[in-house]
């Protein structure tokens, strides 16, 4: 079987590879003429402060770990750098408020010395949802990086967590807050968000940590603000034909995994990693500039699955093997249907499908996808996913590239 080679380096890589892109995105768009201040990219700084609670979804929080208390409580600091597009280019016409960066994040859990106190790097991406006043708005953000500093869990020196099994873990965050404008640059938040750290199945244990909490922030934009251009400053956009309202994104991906199965009514984890790689075809409908809507079909080969019957008799523990199932019981396909945030630089895609082509009981049922992509080009981009099976049970990442035919 594959070594695990990616297991505690991939979800690093990852992110300088997303971190890069800033470097480029907050550049400057030379214009043609115009006021010079309007040219140039916002840039600002901003701090948040987020208690949380830690949501029980395994006994270790409920008082199960070596401290024999409940783990209730989490606190969270971020400091973070953002920059809005320049008000003269057209990414700034077309997303006057819309604002990105990246920023760091140091939780502190009730128990430290089972969990540890991970230090998140993330990238971020957040726009206005209603604006309900001239100062006030309702307004989303969405985080997503990598946490570091955590205790996995060892048979010797932490065997009571059973949740955490990677020293790095992704890190997902929603944020959902009210905003307000109390002076000139300066912002005020507050509002719910909820956090989700998981290894993707790439290591076990892999229960993930899963808070909620309010978080209150500041912020501060340097240099003038200039006014949002008006709607009517913007040329008419003509009206699309159907045809040229439809593009589609072809992905191809790869990862690895670690899984645990039933041999003869006890729980067994495999010995090693197993490799994935997929592809899907993901044809979507321009409803307009934020939204897009689709299907998707989407296939993978899974040297993981439907291992079981093909367990060599006499063998269990470290020395568990099994016998290569047909490549056609390894091969799944599906079909989903999917809704996708299309902002700039990055895209939020959403799918629920069920599988067609499908051998054992491990490939039946719904599956769910969640997948951020990072434009590299306006065609080219980064793909990084998660899928789970039940809305509940962790099936693998999904690393890889995508390229976007047709209406971009």
């Amino acid at each position: 079987m594959p070594a695990p080679t990616l297991r505690y380096t991939l979800l690093a890589r990852l992110l300088a590879t997303l971190l890069s892109l800033f470097a480029a995105g907050a550049k400057p768009q030379a214009q043609p003429s115009g006021d010079t201040l309007s040219n140039r990219p916002r840039h600002g700084i901003g701090c948040d402060f987020s208690p949380a609670y830690t949501i029980h979804n395994d006994d270790f929080f409920c008082g199960h770990n070596m401290e024999g208390h409940h783990v209730n409580s989490a606190l969270t600091w971020h400091f973070k750098y953002y920059y809005r597009f320049a008000p003269a280019s057209r990414l700034g016409r077309l997303y006057p408020n819309t604002y990105q960066g990246v920023g760091v994040g140091f939780t502190k859990f009730d128990t430290g010395k089972e969990l540890g106190a991970p230090v998140s790097v993330y990238v971020f991406q957040g726009a206005p949802i209603a604006r309900l006043s001239r100062r006030l708005t309702l307004n989303y953000e969405w985080n997503f990086g990598a946490s570091f500093h955590w205790k996995k869990h060892d048979f010797e020196t932490n065997p009571m967590n059973d949740v955490v099994g990677s020293r790095i873990n992704a890190y997902i965050n929603t944020y959902f807050y009210m905003e307000v404008l109390p002076l000139p640059n300066w912002r005020l938040s507050f509002g719910v968000d909820l956090t989700h750290f998981s290894n993707g199945n790439t290591n076990f244990p892999n229960v993930g940590v899963n808070t909620v909490g309010v978080r209150f922030g500041a912020s501060h934009t340097f240099g003038d603000e200039p006014a949002v251009p008006s709607a009517s400053s913007l040329q008419p956009a003509k009206p699309l034909s159907l045809l040229r309202r439809i593009g589609c994104d072809v992905v191809l991906y790869g990862a690895t995994r670690r899984r645990g199965i039933i041999i003869d009514d006890e729980p067994a984890l495999l010995p090693g990693s197993y490799g994935i790689g997929g592809i899907n075809v993901n044809p979507m409908y321009f409803v307009n500039k934020y939204f897009r809507a689709g299907f998707s079909l989407d296939a993978k080969y899974d040297e993981s699955v439907n291992l079981r019957k093909y367990h060599v008799e006499g063998t269990e523990g470290e020395d568990l093997q099994f016998y290569r199932p047909p490549f056609r019981e390894q091969v799944i396909a599906g079909f989903s249907l999917r809704a996708e945030l299309t902002m700039p630089i990055f895209s939020v895609n959403f799918g629920v499908g069920s599988n067609f082509i499908r051998k054992g009981e491990e490939t039946h049922g719904l599956y769910q996808i969640l997948v951020l992509k990072t434009f590299l080009t306006p065609r080219l981009f980064l793909h990084i996913g998660y899928q789970l099976r039940d809305f509940s049970d962790p099936n693998n990442l999904m690393l890889g590239m995508g390229f976007r035919f047709g209406k971009s």
